[in-house]
């Protein structure tokens, strides 16, 4: 069954189009995830499915039935956002447990539910603890429990790990995916870092000023990006975009050319020099000038040593090499 269908939605804020005609559908238990810069309208769209938005055009539906004109407390979805928004003066199971309390639901329900959440999210030993005495990545896992607590059919998480260091993003971040394995809730998932957006999703939503550039899996829209946009968006160092000037290549008006798939050759296509490179431990990235202030970055596996200002040439397998027309268009095999 379809979760959440989006059709035709606009949104407007005064004269500037924040949402232009969006189509979207997510199935029953999908794991979604709407990537793009700041500014792109994905909060936006977001709130929408939420309701804290009323598109000017359009229809929402949740699980094939209009809710336009549903009150978001009647949606049956929970939002974490970026923002832990704890209250400060309660404790965690106090936190946990207020959403609950608003409902007819028993006391004795109401701890049972906290209880089983704190396991999942390991703060059993914290429940009496209040939000100050808590870690960023507690207080985290405490909005998620908040959330999880309602049972509800959806979960919206508007980018819920940006206030967390490198180390506890990557550990919440696991802790999510092992969620939604857990329960199979519908999640869909705002973020601007397309690393989270790779290793969480089953699908991946690009969006770019308002539009929907590309849907689809993680490695689909890796390895065959519908435009310049989504090439450049996903990949971590980003994709190496090269004119028809400097490297003829069929049809194509701009060749994109991952980091890994470049390599060192004698006799290589592109010539430059090492302009500057970053010993990663398991990776060096090499930034080459080519001239002109072309750069390109090139990942090679292990350990490697350069010679700052010296010569360098590469070169690629064909099959690799990604073609763009000249309106930005990926050209198809």
């Amino acid at each position: 069954m379809t979760a959440v269908g989006l059709k035709n939605i606009d949104k407007f804020y005064g004269d500037n189009h924040v949402l232009r005609d969006i189509n979207l559908d997510v199935d029953e238990g999908e794991f979604v995830v709407i990537v793009g810069p700041s500014g792109c309208g994905k909060s936006t769209l977001l709130r929408v499915i939420a309701g804290l938005e009323i598109p000017d055009e359009g229809i929402v539906e949740l699980f094939e039935k209009k809710v336009n004109d549903v009150s978001p407390a009647l949606r049956d979805i929970a939002m974490v956002f970026q923002a832990y928004a704890l209250y400060p003066h309660f404790t965690v199971f106090e936190n946990l447990s207020f959403a609950l309390e608003l409902t007819h639901i028993s006391k004795k329900d109401i701890a049972k539910r906290v209880e089983e959440v704190a396991q999942i999210l390991s703060l059993d030993d914290y429940l009496d603890r209040k939000p100050s005495e808590l870690s960023g990545g507690q207080r985290q896992r405490v909005a998620l429990g908040r959330a999880l607590v309602r049972h509800p059919k959806i979960f919206l998480f508007d980018e819920p790990l940006s206030n967390l260091d490198a180390a506890l993003r990557m550990n919440t971040r696991i802790e999510i995916a092992r969620l939604h394995r857990t329960l199979g809730t519908t999640i869909i998932y705002v973020t601007h870092d397309q690393t989270e957006a790779m290793t969480l999703a089953d699908t991946i939503v690009v969006m770019c000023d308002g539009v929907i550039e590309q849907v689809g899996r993680p490695m689909e829209l890796y390895n065959k990006p519908v435009n310049l946009f989504v090439a450049g968006f996903l990949g971590s160092p980003a994709m190496n975009f090269i004119s028809k000037d400097i490297l003829p290549l069929g049809r194509a008006t701009t060749v994109g050319l991952r980091p890994e798939h470049l390599r060192v050759a004698d006799k290589g296509r592109l010539a430059g020099n090492v302009l500057h490179y970053e010993r990663l431990g398991t990776d060096t990235h090499v930034i080459v000038d080519l001239g002109n202030e072309k750069l390109l970055t090139v990942r090679l596996v292990g350990q490697h040593e350069f010679e700052l200002g010296s010569d360098i040439a590469l070169d690629f397998d064909n099959d690799k090499a990604i073609l763009f027309d000249d309106q930005g268009q990926r050209i198809s095999e």
